[in-house]
């Protein structure tokens, strides 16, 4: 019996791994973060030509609809974007793994002040260097 289960067990993952996986319909993100006034212009400038490795691992992360404002009279940055992978944890991790996502975001955090406490940068994880913001609207018809 044990044997049949077995065989059955693994027909049912055979077949499990042959059907395409289905695309999560997305979950948004927001978050927030202090830009030190000094560097508005260099962040602005950067933002502007984002480097191509970066926006490729970004893409490859799940990561869609990404969008960042900035706030003048507060210095308040506020990003957005939609993630419709899977697993948010692993594609978290392999953002970090990415060394010149590390670089950006190293040369990015130096113009930045991070809004949690105890965030050392981007790098590190948790916590988190961007400060996650509740959703209370959405509205799509």
């Amino acid at each position: 019996m044990s044997q049949s289960l077995s065989g059955a067990t693994m027909a049912a993952r055979d077949k499990q791994s042959a059907e395409p996986r289905v695309q999560y319909p997305g979950r948004r993100f927001a978050q927030i973060v202090k830009l030190k006034p000094e560097f508005v212009e260099k962040y602005k400038e950067a933002h502007a030509a984002v480097w191509p490795e970066v926006l490729k691992q970004i893409s490859d992360c799940n990561i869609v609809d990404y969008s960042i404002f900035h706030d003048p009279e507060t210095c308040i940055l506020f990003a957005s974007f939609k993630y419709i992978g899977d697993d948010y944890a692993r594609d978290m991790a392999l953002m970090r793994e990415n060394p010149k996502v590390r670089e950006w975001w190293r040369m990015t955090d130096g113009m930045q002040k991070s809004l949690v406490p105890g965030a050392k940068d981007s790098e590190s994880g948790e916590p988190g260097w961007w400060k996650p913001v509740e959703e209370v609207f959405y509205y799509n018809p």
